[in-house]
């Protein structure tokens, strides 16, 4: 489930707009976008997506966004909403599988089986095991001024707030600049 929480984050960071760490922030086109979406899934083990397909991605960013736009806000019943859209409409079903040397473990694989709908339905299905759990607080939005870039708190204690260092760092700087004025 770690990686399929990871590729959700990234994929609304990398083809969502808004502002990163201060600045605004316009996701990739064309050849660019598909290389940074092949980027992404090739660190999670899977294939490359078509232009088509990292263009269909970016339908399916816009969808996580809102999960963890609903969540940062304390919304979790809206957010338990959304993933249940998201996997009533890929038709997310699980299956045991084996590859790349490791041991059975579970997939969830839309009813279509094109990837773009495969991702939405395993990170569908990562989202919903981390809002059915005690660990709902754990994803967010970053709450620098001027970032709205996503996260996943894996730190012990949970009390994560920015996407980045680069954010708290200015966070910091900047409230020691108001301190000392």
């Amino acid at each position: 489930m770690d990686i399929v929480i990871r590729v959700a984050a990234e994929l609304v960071n990398l083809l969502t707009p808004g502002e990163d760490r201060g600045r605004r922030y316009v996701p990739p086109e064309d050849d660019e976008r598909t290389a940074a979406v092949g980027a992404v899934l090739r660190g999670a083990g899977a294939r490359e997506a078509t232009w088509e397909e990292a263009a269909e991605l970016c339908l399916v960013a816009a969808e996580l966004r809102g999960v963890f736009e609903a969540v940062s806000t304390g919304a979790v019943d809206d957010a338990a909403r959304q993933v249940n859209a998201l996997l009533i409409r890929t038709g997310a079903r699980p299956e045991l599988e084996r590859h790349d040397g490791e041991p059975w473990h579970l997939h969830f694989h839309s009813a279509d089986g094109t990837l773009p709908d495969g991702w939405a339905a395993g990170c569908g299905t990562g989202l919903a095991v981390v809002l059915g759990g005690e660990l709902h607080d754990r994803l967010g939005v970053c709450t620098a001024p001027r970032c709205d870039r996503v996260y996943v708190d894996t730190s012990r204690n949970g009390t994560r707030r920015y996407c980045s260092t680069s954010c708290q760092n200015r966070v910091k700087t900047a409230a020691f600049r108001a301190r000392s004025t």
